[in-house]
């Protein structure tokens, strides 16, 4: 028995493929299904900009 992936022979890298694609997929399936069951929803909101306030270093603001 041989523990080198380099020396391995061909179906064997071919089963180690098709495992991690097995995995891979199955992974992806579980994080879909499982954000599909929660409600994200997401609005857009308005934020509208008030004065203009200018702090300088005499701690007193101007308002313009």
């Amino acid at each position: 028995m041989n523990h080198s992936i380099h020396s391995a022979d061909r179906s064997t890298h071919l089963k180690i493929v098709v495992v991690a694609l097995v995995a891979g997929i199955a992974v992806a399936a579980f994080g879909i299904s499982a954000r599909t069951g929660a409600d994200y929803s997401q609005t857009a909101q308005v934020v509208k900009a008030g004065k203009a306030v200018i702090v300088t270093s005499s701690s007193t603001t101007t308002v313009r």
